[in-house]
This record gives structure tokens, sequence and C-alpha cells, in this order.
């Protein structure tokens, strides 16, 4: 939970609660750590936001080759349009 200090907004510790659920995590329980600075309340919680984590990159890997691919295409419709001067007489 965030705290509001005399006019100033204080995040709290990521050791103070579960990323995900946002439960308490107590101080004589288990923490399940994620990339190091994530914290979980159960192994659960971690595994969730894990395959979270998986499905995200996977869009982004499909999205970066659909994109590459448009461009590509793209390219290879495009007609070469050289400049430089025109003399008319």
């Amino acid at each position: 939970m965030a705290s509001y200090y005399a006019g100033s907004y204080e995040e709290p510790h990521f050791l103070e609660s579960c990323s995900l659920c946002r439960k308490h995590l107590g101080l004589n329980s288990d923490i399940f750590m994620y990339r190091g600075d994530k914290a979980f309340c159960s192994n659960e919680c971690r595994e969730e936001q894990i395959e979270s984590d998986e499905a995200k990159e996977k869009s982004w890997k499909v999205s970066a080759r659909s994109l590459r691919k448009k461009s590509s295409e793209a390219a290879k419709d495009c007609k070469t349009v050289r400049t430089g001067t025109l003399v008319v007489a």
C-alpha cells in the first residue's frame, strides 16, 4: 500500500507486499522472488507473473516479426525515385 506523507507520495518497499495480489508480506513468511526486484506471497502468484511476462514477450516477438515482414514487403513495392536537376530547353 502506498503512503501519503506531508504532501509527498511514497511508494512502499518492494518487499512489503506481493507484486501481483498486493497481499502484505509478513516478517516470518516465505517470499518468492522473480527477476530480482519483484516479491510474491506464494509460488502461485510468482508463476502467474512469469506466465504473463512470457505471453507479453511472445506477443512482442510476433508483432516485431510481422512489422519486419510488412516493412520488407513495402520496400519491394517502392519505386526508385531519382532526385537531381532537371533542365528543360
